[in-house]
């Protein structure tokens, strides 16, 4: 059986750091959901307008597309951000826990034993 192509971009995407797809897929998905309210005041418009049932519904549809995918576009770019802040947050305890047992093992070494005194 033969491979099925990847997407084009798909690989670009992978070697993104988390930051930057972060950086990205936030404004992304708020200009998407802005885009999509703006579609669905113009169905909504287009009904009331009287418009052909198909004309408005469709539109509709097309903005409640738009609207999910920019709440999930968003959700993901939240969902980047606390993934770097917990990163950030386990490396300073892993350096603070690396200091304190330095400092342990640095005591051990210049205080004097029990048996030396």
């Amino acid at each position: 059986m033969a491979k099925l192509a990847k997407p084009p971009g798909q690989r670009l995407v992978k070697q993104m750091s988390t930051r930057t797809k972060g950086l990205i897929a936030a404004p992304v998905g708020l200009l998407l959901f802005s885009v999509g309210l703006c579609v669905f005041s113009a169905a909504a418009d287009a009904k009331y307008a009287g418009a052909p049932f198909r004309q408005w519904f469709l539109w509709g549809a097309y903005s409640l597309i738009l609207i999910n995918g920019g709440l999930l576009l968003f959700g993901q770019a939240v969902r980047y951000r606390a993934q770097l802040d917990y990163r950030r947050f386990v490396r300073r305890e892993l350096k603070k826990r690396d200091r304190e047992w330095s400092r342990f093992r640095q005591k051990r070494k210049t205080s004097p034993t029990k048996g030396e005194a």
